[in-house]
């Protein structure tokens, strides 16, 4: 079952039906995952503001730091549609004792387009932990931090 059906942004807490059909969707593109190295497949499903659909899968390369997590796939599948709001994530994998969890990278990626949107970890039996992006990365640098007052240096010269 879902955790923390608190609301947020407004909009509330995904329903059990829409949480269900963005883990099946996240699920399918698991599915697609290119993993050969290291046999972790995950995949995303991103529900924008709109309630538009993206979905994502890791793939890894040879060149181990070249791989793409699903996350970031999907994101950036959702900004190349013009797509910037987010209201959800949705993160599948294979483990089944413990939620997956997005790495460093994703939660930094995941925060540069907000704070207060839906993070939904999910286990193999499709139970689900809800966070915020907030949450996840607290303490966060984020685009409006680069808007932010800075020392000015002096040229020595």
């Amino acid at each position: 079952m879902t955790h923390n059906m608190e609301r947020v942004n407004g909009l509330g807490a995904l329903t059990e039906d829409r949480l269900k059909m963005l883990i099946r969707e996240a699920n399918a593109a698991k599915a697609q995952a290119y993993s050969p190295y290291s046999h972790f497949r995950v995949g995303s499903a991103l529900l924008t503001r709109d309630n538009r659909i993206f979905t994502g899968c890791n793939v890894e390369n040879a060149c181990y730091n070249l791989g793409q997590c699903a996350e970031r796939n999907t994101i950036a599948k959702a900004v190349s549609e013009g797509y910037k709001s987010f209201r959800a994530i949705v993160i599948s994998s294979d483990l089944s004792e413990k939620f997956i969890s997005p790495c460093g990278g994703c939660r930094q990626f995941m925060r540069e387009f907000g704070l207060d949107w839906e993070v939904y970890l999910t286990k193999t039996d499709g139970s689900s932990l809800r966070m915020t992006v907030a949450e996840l990365l607290p303490v966060s640098f984020g685009p409006e931090d680069l808007a932010m007052k800075k020392l000015t240096l002096q040229n020595d010269s």
